[in-house]
């Protein structure tokens, strides 16, 4: 057993620190690039109840669809993308797909269309793409991608012809597909319609909140990621912490816990509540955003608690992470960030992937 647990998968955190104040502060763009998140976490320590603010927000995140069996050149076609993709930002990725064996698919709100397929769909549809960058030395799984909204993709052209009789005739591939729209006027109910021929669904993200009762939290320090001093834990720690409240996994290092026998980093102290909220769901970046932005105007009025945190997970099976960084799975699929925010604005922002996928942006 030891000898399979030293073979554990590589994993990558990378962490750096500025502040939201700052004119060359990347927040707003490391949120709104990593495009597919499925929960959502917020703690503040010190709370007994989740701010006005943020309670609104939560409560106006929005609908997402689950849309079965579609046919992925209804995301190709002409009225598609007229009525869609120029009017708004649209997510669309498959679901229950599995990115290191099945086909998979995502529609990017930047109009981008990223298929990962393995060699033999690849083969027969016959369109131009990249080998994984994740194959072994003989590629047995490809990527696709096109700009729907590039004008070499024009309706009627060449291009927008083969890819259309790929789809559609030579080798149909048809998803489940998780969408959401955020349009540029409310024009919400055109996507109802447009996909009435198909069995649709309509959800609201499920929210969780819970009050944390006498909490170990560490001491940190804005100024000091590497903890140069004993005076407060480093951004590793402090991230390891956080998987374990958000999991709600014991830290009291009890040797009769066979489960955990984690504990929290020193130094550290004991706070007599926090607030928890968790929102589960196809969640879009621009909800995530207002979130971030409203957690950062907490500090606004002096608040007992230095720091709170928001920390968001990207679907395990997402053909991509950022932008369009291609993700594949290995063994857990991690893509993940989280922003510590400072009562003084400062923040660590801290991003996680897996094995298979690069270097966080």
């Amino acid at each position: 057993m030891w000898e399979t647990l030293k073979k554990c998968p590589r994993h990558l955190l990378v962490c750096e620190k500025s502040s939201f104040k700052s004119t060359n502060s990347r927040h707003s763009i490391h949120v709104q690039q990593h495009y597919f998140n499925y929960r959502v976490s917020v703690l503040i320590p010190e709370c007994s109840a989740l701010p006005q603010k943020l309670d609104s927000i939560v409560k106006d995140f929005g609908s997402y669809y689950l849309v079965k069996d579609v046919p992925l050149h209804k995301l190709v076609c002409e009225e598609f993308i007229t009525t869609f993709l120029s009017k708004g930002s649209f997510y669309a990725l498959s679901c229950s797909t599995r990115i290191d064996q099945d086909n998979a698919a995502a529609l990017l709100p930047t109009g981008k269309l990223i298929i990962s397929v393995d060699k033999d769909t690849y083969e027969e549809l016959g369109l131009e793409g990249q080998s994984s960058r994740y194959s072994h030395k003989t590629p047995m799984r490809y990527v696709i991608s096109m700009d729907l909204t590039a004008s070499s993709f024009a309706p009627g052209g060449n291009r927008y012809k083969r890819v259309m009789w790929a789809l559609a005739e030579k080798k149909p591939l048809k998803f489940d597909f998780l969408m959401a729209w955020n349009p540029s006027d409310d024009r919400r109910a055109n996507l109802i319609s447009y996909f009435s021929a198909y069995q649709l669904k309509e959800y609201q993200p499920s929210v969780a909140i819970k009050t944390l009762k006498d909490i170990e939290c560490p001491v940190l320090q804005s100024s000091d990621l590497r903890a140069t001093s004993a005076e407060s834990c480093d951004a590793q720690e402090f991230f390891d912490w956080q998987g374990v409240v958000f999991n709600e996994i014991e830290s009291e290092n009890d040797s009769g816990n066979f489960l955990s026998t984690y504990c929290c980093p020193d130094p550290n102290i004991v706070v007599d509540q926090a607030t928890l909220c968790t929102i589960t769901g196809f969640i879009l970046p621009e909800k995530i955003h207002l979130l971030l932005e409203s957690l950062c105007h907490y500090f606004t009025e002096p608040k007992l608690t230095p720091w709170a945190v928001l920390a968001v997970h990207g679907f395990a099976d997402s053909p991509v992470t950022w932008r369009e960084d291609e993700h594949g799975f290995h063994k857990g699929g991690e893509n993940l960030y989280s922003f510590v925010v400072f009562r003084n604005h400062d923040y660590w922002l801290q991003m996680a992937v897996g094995a298979n996928d690069g270097c966080p942006p």
